[in-house]
C-alpha cells in the first residue's frame, strides 16, 4: 500500500507541472493586460510601463516568446538569452520555494487570499457532495431494485431534469421561491451571502486565546475559522452556526443537483448489472433474505463505480462553484478566479488553479485506495 501511494504521488508531479504550464500560457493568451484591466481609464503608457516592469511582465513568457502590443511574438534568436530568464522559470522557482506569488490586483500574497477564500468553496462543495451522495445513492438503489416501476421512471425523470437545468437557473429559481414567495414564513431562506447582517464569527484563535500563535499553525487555524459551520460548531457560537447553515442550504442544493442526478443514474445501472450476476442468484438459492442479498452482497459490489463517480464529481463541484458563488454572492475560489480572469490577475489564476488541481488529484488517490476496502478482489500493486 505504501509503495503504491508513493508511486502515485510521483506520477502526479508531471500532471501538476503540465497543469501549471497550460494555465500559465492560457492566462497570458487573454486579450488585454493587467495594468489596463485594473486601472481602466487611468491607465497610460507612462503609468503601465513601471507597473509591468514591477511584476516582471516585460520579460519573455517562455524562451523566445514575448508579448508585444497585446500580441504574442516568437523570436528564435532570443531563445538562448531567455532560456532561464523568463516568466515561467521565475514562477517555477517561486513554486519550489512554496511561494504562490502576490496578486497583481490586490498586492497581497496568493496564499493569504487562499486562506480567506478557499474555506468557502470547500464548505460549499462538501455540503453539496454530502447532499448528492445521501440522496443520490439511495434513489439509485431503489430505482435499480424496482426496475421499470413507477418509482424508477419518476426517479430517473427527475435525474434527467437535474442534469438538464443549469446551475445558475436553478439558483435563481431557488432564491426567488425561498426568499420572495416564502418570505415571512418558517421556510424562508436567505438568498445570498454567508451570514446575516449583525452576525459575525469570532475566529478560533481569538476564542481559544491563541492570538500570539504564528507561522503555519496560525494559518491552519485561520483556514479552519473560515469554514463557518465547523468553527462555530466547535467554539459554541450557536447563533452564527444556525445562520451559516441557513445561508448554505440554497447554494448547496443548487450545486448538488447535477452530481446527485449523475450518482443516482450510475448507482442504478451498477446495481442492475450486479443483480444479474451468478453469485447473487446463488445467494438467493441458498435461502438468504432479499434484504441480505441486496444490501450485503449486491450493494457493496455495486458501489465500486459509484465511488469513482463521486471522486470525479468533486472536480465538477469546484468548477460549478464559479456560477453558484456568483449567483449567491459567496466570496469563494470560484468567484475569485472569475474576477482574476476579468482583471488579468495571472498570479491568482495560476495559484488557485494549482491548488484546486492538487485537491482533485488527492481525492482521486483516496478513491483508488478505497477500492481495496469495497472490493477485496482489487489489490493495489
Amino acid at each position: 500500500m505504501t509503495r503504491y501511494i508513493i508511486r502515485r504521488i510521483i506520477v502526479t508531479i508531471p500532471v501538476l507541472l503540465g497543469i501549471v504550464f497550460i494555465v500559465f500560457v492560457t492566462a497570458r493568451l487573454i486579450a488585454g493586460d493587467p495594468c489596463r484591466a485594473i486601472l481602466g481609464e487611468r491607465a497610460t503608457d507612462a503609468v503601465c510601463e513601471p507597473f509591468i516592469q514591477r511584476y516582471g511582465l516585460d520579460k519573455a513568457i517562455l524562451p523566445g516568446l514575448f508579448r508585444e502590443n497585446h500580441v504574442l511574438v516568437f523570436r528564435a534568436g532570443d531563445i538562448p538569452p531567455t532560456l532561464l530568464d523568463n516568466q515561467f522559470t521565475a514562477y517555477l522557482g517561486s513554486l519550489a520555494r512554496g511561494d504562490l506569488g502576490d496578486s497583481i490586483k490586490f498586492s497581497r500574497p496568493v496564499t493569504t487570499l487562499l486562506i480567506e477564500r478557499l474555506p468557502t468553496t470547500i464548505e460549499l462543495a462538501f455540503y453539496a457532495l454530502l447532499i448528492a451522495v445521501l440522496v443520490g445513492v439511495p434513489l439509485g438503489l431503489i430505482s435499480g431494485y424496482r426496475h421499470n416501476s413507477g418509482i424508477d421512471v419518476t426517479t430517473m425523470g427527475f435525474a434527467n431534469l437535474g442534469v438538464s437545468v443549469p446551475v445558475f437557473v436553478l439558483g435563481l429559481v431557488l432564491a426567488y421561491v425561498f426568499a420572495l414567495i416564502l418570505k415571512d414564513t418558517p421556510f424562508a431562506l436567505p438568498p445570498s451571502g454567508r451570514l446575516s447582517s449583525g452576525i459575525a464569527v469570532i475566529p478560533l484563535a481569538q476564542v481559544w486565546g491563541l492570538q500570539d500563535l504564528g507561522g503555519p499553525p496560525r494559518a491552519v487555524l485561520d483556514f479552519m475559522s473560515g469554514i463557518y459551520t465547523f468553527s462555530t460548531l466547535v467554539s459554541g457560537q450557536w447563533e452564527a452556526f444556525t445562520d451559516s447553515v441557513r445561508h448554505l442550504i440554497l447554494p448547496a442544493i443548487a450545486l448538488a443537483t447535477i452530481p446527485l442526478a449523475i450518482i443516482a443514474r450510475i448507482t442504478r445501472s451498477s446495481l442492475l448489472e450486479v443483480l444479474g450476476q451468478d453469485y447473487v442468484r446463488t445467494a438467493r438459492a441458498k435461502g438468504l433474505t432479499e434484504r441480505s442479498v441486496v444490501l450485503r452482497h449486491a450493494t457493496r459490489n455495486a458501489l465500486l463505480p459509484v465511488v469513482t463517480v463521486i471522486g470525479l464529481q468533486l472536480g465538477g463541484l469546484l468548477a460549478g462553484a464559479v456560477l453558484t458563488e456568483t449567483v449567491f454572492n459567496l466570496a469563494g475560489v470560484g468567484r475569485s478566479v472569475y474576477e482574476a480572469i476579468t482583471g488579468r490577475d495571472y498570479v491568482v489564476i495560476q495559484g488557485f488553479t494549482l491548488v484546486i488541481a492538487f485537491i482533485y488529484v488527492a481525492v482521486n488517490l483516496v478513491v483508488d485506495i478505497s477500492y481495496t476496502y469495497l472490493d477485496p478482489r482489487v489489490r493495489l500493486r
